[in-house]
């Protein structure tokens, strides 16, 4: 791309909220909506002196080489969204982000960090918003624009605090819910275990995010069972902020979008083995702030075992089966995302069942061993209680037995709690 900005750019970062909904709704007329939506979005881009660097489903990537231009460029472009006559049933909305800085160029594109800051403000705001980050609000402020100063926040995987600003333009929209960011904003970067352990009831915990939605990225190269999770998540209250049908394109919305999870078929293209697991051990090591959810179609324990080869915290292994039952499902997808586990039963049954000479697990009753079964699956100790029809009392005093048998050291009881987990699942 000979005409890449270069030097000190500003970033535009643009996709439609609630995208996959507007799909599911519109069925094939959505296409004709997209097409409208990136002709409006262009044309304020290169009237403007911008440069698309890259298009995928409903977001665009547009550089500038001024800050201003680049402002003014989103500011007519949601004008003309605004303006431009959608079918009745078209509620589209977009949301975009600037950030300028000085990106690296290699070959025809940008990278580092200022790429990611640009994306994390832009899935920060909502459909109709337009923010700024610190640098480009420096460089635009002293104009005649109307900019409301939203705050610092923390911008998930990245370093420090990014003070925040919208654009309040005429005509346009001004009020919007507040960012969406990480509510744990003041100990991000600094979590503990605590922090991100799973609540007592994870299923009727409220998700993490500011919204009351958890977000979530779907991967699966079958576009019709991908699309029929995404719709059952969405009916359950989650918000499906991308999709994917290849590992290498999870990986980018899992970078542009940091979702609170990531749900990810086991088996993936090109060779339909275990790229989609390798792709999950890559999400768990560059980005350990967003939990993984994988799916298998068969029960394959080396695959869950070398998932949780290092911790068992904010990860997922289940069965497809487990998906037609929406409540479980649902509620896995929660305890993943909040920092919690959700092992299927067949696998942990399987592991747990495997024995070695001298295996301390060998030192536990079979009541002990069904609780240790059901706490790798997750569940908590009201739950185990419930599933066993025994007192609450009662799975506390086995608890604290197995955390002695298997000769834990003292700890948070959740820290405790992933230790048990991963020693029933090395043995």
């Amino acid at each position: 791309m000979s005409d890449l900005p270069r030097g000190t750019v500003t970033l535009l970062f643009t996709d439609i909220e609630a995208s996959t909904a507007l799909v599911q709704r519109l069925g094939e007329s959505y296409a004709e909506v997209l097409v409208d939506h990136r002709r409006l979005v262009r044309g304020a881009a290169e009237g403007a002196g911008g440069v698309e660097i890259e298009c995928r489903a409903d977001e665009l990537f547009i550089a500038f080489p001024s800050a201003r231009d680049a402002v003014s460029a989103a500011v007519e472009a949601q004008r003309a969204l605004l303006d431009h006559p959608w079918p009745a049933e078209v509620d589209l909305r977009v949301r975009m982000g600037l950030h300028t800085g000085e990106p690296i160029v290699r070959d025809d594109a940008y990278l580092g960090v200022d790429v990611h800051r640009a994306a994390r403000i832009c899935s920060a705001g909502h459909g109709g918003q337009i923010l700024l980050s610190q640098t480009t609000h420096d460089l635009v402020a002293d104009g005649d624009l109307g900019i409301e100063e939203l705050g610092e926040h923390e911008l998930r995987g990245l370093p420090g605090r990014e003070r925040i600003y919208q654009l309040v333009v005429p005509g346009l929209a001004a009020e919007f819910p507040p960012l969406r960011v990480d509510v744990s904003e003041s100990s991000v970067g600094d979590f503990t275990f605590q922090a991100r352990a799973a609540p007592p009831d994870a299923a009727a915990a409220p998700p993490a995010d500011t919204d009351g939605r958890v977000r979530v990225v779907l991967a699966d190269d079958a576009a019709l069972l991908r699309q029929g999770l995404a719709r059952l998540l969405e009916e359950a209250g989650f918000e499906i902020v991308a999709q994917s049908g290849t590992a290498e394109d999870l990986l980018r919305h899992v970078a542009m979008h940091r979702p609170d999870v990531a749900v990810v078929d086991i088996r993936m293209p090109p060779t339909q083995t275990d790229e989609g697991l390798r792709a999950a051990e890559t999400i768990r090591e560059r980005f350990p702030d967003v939990g993984v959810l994988v799916l298998s179609q068969y029960v394959e324990p080396a695959y869950a075992l070398q998932l949780l080869s290092e911790s068992a915290e904010g990860v997922g292994y289940l069965l497809k089966d487990r998906v037609s039952d929406l409540d479980e499902f649902a509620a896995a997808v929660r305890r993943v995302a909040e920092g919690g586990s959700a092992l299927d039963p067949s696998v942990v049954q399987m592991l747990v069942g495997r024995r070695r000479k001298a295996d301390p697990l060998d030192e536990l009753t079979p009541r002990e061993r069904e609780v240790l079964e059901l706490m790798a699956e997750g569940r908590s100790n009201q739950a185990i209680a419930e599933r066993l029809f025994v007192t609450l009392r009662a799975v506390e005093k086995h608890v604290t037995s197995i955390f002695s048998k298997l000769r834990l050291p003292p700890s948070a009881e959740d820290h405790r709690r992933v230790l048990a987990v991963l020693a029933s699942l090395r043995s």
